[in-house]
Formats: structure tokens, sequence, C-alpha cells
């Protein structure tokens, strides 16, 4: 015999869904939050190429707004490009990316010293600080109620 599914059966499968709660805060904990200071990666030949074609495809196209438009267009155009005509943005690229590498460099070797004295911070700002010392005071007058 054939058995379809009941309304019960189905139920029971959608409710087995195993979602893990997120934090407060809305982030996971699993990944580490990005350094501000890190340098940024380089952009690759066709974005290069990309940066010079939308500003042309914006003078030529001054009423289309749409991203998508532009960048199909782009990308017909970046593959029907020989490899000559490629050359100066992939040039362009490899500077970029011998720059970062440079400055990447320079970075983890920031990172391997270590911070300085001057840039560390403790776990309470002064302001916080300041703030515990009032509220162990005696004559703050907030808990004086019960007598």
């Amino acid at each position: 015999m054939k058995r379809g599914k009941s309304k019960s059966d189905t139920k029971s499968a959608k409710l087995s869904v195993n979602k893990k709660p997120t934090p407060k805060g809305g982030r996971k904990s699993g990944k580490a939050a990005k350094d501000p200071n890190k340098p940024k990666r380089p952009a690759s030949a066709f974005f290069v190429f990309m940066e010079e074609f939308r500003e042309q495809y914006k003078k030529d196209h001054p009423k289309n707004k749409s991203v998508a438009a532009v960048g199909k267009a782009g990308g017909d155009k970046w593959k029907s490009l020989s490899e000559a005509e490629k050359r100066p943005f992939v040039d362009r690229a490899e500077k970029r990316k011998a720059e970062y590498e440079k400055n990447m460099k320079a970075y983890n070797k920031r990172q391997a010293e270590g911070p300085k004295e001057d840039d560390v911070e403790s776990e309470k700002s002064l302001s916080e600080v300041n703030d515990d010392d009032d509220e162990d005071e005696e004559g703050s007058g907030e808990e004086d109620d019960d007598e």
C-alpha cells in the first residue's frame, strides 16, 4: 500500500528544523571582528575595467538607473575584448596587487609587534570607573528608602 503524507506528518517535518539561536546583537559568535586598519584586497582586472566602463556607460546612457544593466553590458564588453585590449587593465591590477602585498607585509609586521603601550586601553573607560565610584558612595540617597 502506498501511503501519502498527512497534514500532521508535514507539520512535524516543518517543526523539526534545527535553527541555532543567534546571540543578542545579531552577530555570529564564531566570526572574528574585522580590523578596520587591515588593507583592502586589490580589484581584479575586470573590476579595474568596470571602474572605467561605468563612467563611460553613464555618459552614453544618462537615463539608465539599473545597476544590473551596467553590469551585464560591462561583462559582455569584457568578454568581447582581446588579450591585447585587456592588457592595460591587467597591468593596473598587478600594480594594485603589488602595492597591496607591500601594505599587507607592513600590516602583518605591525600586528606581530603587538599594540603599543599608548594604544592599550583598560577594560573600563575612565567615565565607567567614575560611575562605579558614585554608586558605592553612601550618601547617594537611592537605597536609604528602607529606613
